[in-house]
């Protein structure tokens, strides 16, 4: 069998021409396609990565942010709670020293008193002490004593007897006209609706009522309907420590002071 190189060597350079025409004009192509796919995806990824990189980054931000926030909330509250407190004891320090000094004072009276036996002095400086207590709690008089006068009020209704209940609820049985809370100050909405509900919890049923200020209290309130009275103040104390002080000149003799 002979072979023919002529035939094979057109075949051979049939298929080299064939392998550069496919290399050429087919698979080049196809691996540029491929590698523009590749380097698109590649950049799609890396733009995914550098947008989770930026969402991560404005997360942290805003983390960041609102811890400063709430530190910041913090520390105003804290110093405002710090102030208050302190002003609060700085008031009650004040109303101690003058407590403390008004005490001296009429322990000092009462010594002149049984010293000098002068009845009608006497008399004169007590008005005055009882006067000047007035005076000086009503300028003491701040929105916490106010609120804390109002939280006494209504603990004073909730504590009520079964026998004060009664007399409670029977003077508003028959009195249809609004309940009138007179207080030495403005009572906010939140008071009042506070003594609204405690009075509503003891009738069983709902009622009108009227809010009237009423300075001469002295950091107090009173709630009045169909001549029955409740009431808690500064001043019923200070009237009945006068009171008793009276009762007790009027018991003690008058004798002539001392020859020297």
């Amino acid at each position: 069998m002979q072979i023919n190189w002529f035939t094979v060597v057109a075949q051979v350079i049939n298929f080299l021409i064939l392998v550069w025409l496919l290399k050429r004009f087919l698979y080049k192509p196809i691996l540029n396609a491929i590698d523009e796919r590749e380097k698109k995806i590649a950049s799609q990824l890396q733009n995914a990565e550098d947008q989770k990189a930026e969402a991560k980054k404005e997360k942290d931000e805003f983390n960041q942010k609102n811890e400063t926030f709430d530190l910041e909330k913090k520390e105003l509250m804290d110093k405002a709670i710090a102030e208050t407190k302190e002003e609060r004891m700085k008031l009650m320090e004040e109303a101690r020293n003058e407590a403390d000094k008004l005490s001296a004072k009429l322990e000092d009276v009462s010594k002149k008193e049984q010293e000098n036996r002068n009845q009608e002095i006497a008399e004169k400086i007590q008005h005055e002490v009882f006067a000047i207590t007035r005076k000086t709690l009503a300028d003491l008089a701040s929105v916490s004593l106010e609120e804390q006068s109002t939280n006494i009020f209504t603990r004073r209704l909730k504590e009520l007897n079964e026998e004060e209940k009664k007399k409670f609820i029977e003077a508003f049985s028959v009195d249809s006209n609004p309940v009138l809370v007179r207080s030495a100050f403005d009572l906010p909405e939140k008071q009042k609706l506070e003594i609204e509900k405690s009075v509503k919890e003891i009738i069983g049923r709902e009622i009108e009522f009227q809010f009237k200020t009423m300075p001469e209290l002295i950091s107090g309130i009173e709630l009045t309907t169909n001549e029955y009275k409740l009431s808690w103040s500064i001043s019923e104390y200070l009237n009945s420590f006068e009171k008793s002080i009276a009762e007790i000149k009027k018991e003690e003799p008058v004798t002539a002071p001392e020859k020297r």
